[in-house]
């Protein structure tokens, strides 16, 4: 017997929550020749929840860019996270698979979306917007940040509703849980606790600086703030997150997800560090409070 064989033959997967038996359907709505997932729905209802947030903190005084740019910024920001989101995917997770299949890459409905590479097509597509209209690319980013935990909030429960990205097992903790396709072994659900984490625990950090502290007028806090947090959530979830097929034994560790993360926490920490330092007078948009 292989030692993998033996511990789960330890672990009483009777005692273990099966899936299936939660009753849940990754499919919303079924019309027959249209499907409608709760994958979907969780993006779509992230973007909707985040740009009417966002539209709350830009009320406040010394906002870094007035409503009429909100719309502006929903669509580059959608842009980024789709676009970004699925190259990201392609390229960090499965290149080799979708060399051979390049016709897949748009099968977006298959589902393969990396949050690393849609937060890179959000800052591009933040960057852009802030340039065409003259704003503050950093400040914007910082308000945007805010909005995020929402659609990771959502996007993970819907992976749970799909049953994937499930933990490592075996595991003994009382939440056990043994997916479809993960075999007969009782596993973290990882999903729940990125959502806790990346979605509950980091949104709330957000709002308190946001709404209780001067945060907001030191331009790049928020934004290091918030991908400080994601990167220490998402490195440890990963210890207990069932790696990627064929990123099981990165050579140098850690894996793809955690390799991933390391650039975000360095980031993070250097915005956080040097925010202090951009601080000035807020100048107003038009549209917008002025605040010293």
């Amino acid at each position: 017997m292989l030692l993998p064989e033996i511990a789960a033959a330890a672990v009483d997967a009777t005692s273990a929550l099966r899936w299936e038996n939660l009753g849940l359907d990754p499919v919303a709505l079924d019309l027959g020749f249209f499907k409608l997932r709760w994958y979907s729905l969780g993006y779509l209802a992230g973007i909707i929840i985040g740009w009417w947030y966002l539209l709350k903190l830009l009320d406040r005084p010394g906002a870094p860019m007035a409503r009429r740019h909100a719309d502006d910024m929903v669509f580059y920001a959608t842009l980024g996270i789709l676009l970004g989101g699925r190259l990201g995917y392609v390229l960090f997770y499965r290149a080799g698979f979708y060399f051979d299949h390049p016709g897949d890459i748009i099968r977006v409905w298959d589902g393969g979306m990396s949050f690393h590479g849609g937060v890179i097509g959000t800052s591009l597509g933040i960057l852009y917007m802030a340039r065409k209209h003259g704003l503050n690319w950093l400040r914007v980013h910082d308000y945007v940040a805010c909005c995020a935990p929402f659609g990771i909030f959502l996007v993970r429960l819907a992976n749970f509703v799909n049953g994937e990205l499930w933990g490592r097992g075996p595991t003994d903790v009382p939440w056990a849980m043994i997916f479809p396709g993960g075999g007969e072994i009782p596993r973290h659900p990882s999903q729940l606790y990125e959502a806790g984490l990346e979605g509950i625990v980091l949104g709330l950090i957000l709002w308190f600086l946001f709404w209780k502290t001067d945060a907001r007028y030191q331009p790049g806090r928020l934004v290091g703030t918030f991908i400080l947090g994601y990167g220490i959530a998402r490195f440890l979830v990963e210890l207990v997150r069932q790696p990627d097929q064929g990123l099981e034994h990165l050579s140098w560790g850690l894996t793809m997800g955690q390799t991933l993360t390391l650039p975000m926490i360095l980031g993070g920490i250097y915005l956080i560090a040097t925010s202090k330092g951009r601080r000035q007078r807020v100048e107003p948009v038009a549209g917008t409070e002025s605040v010293a």
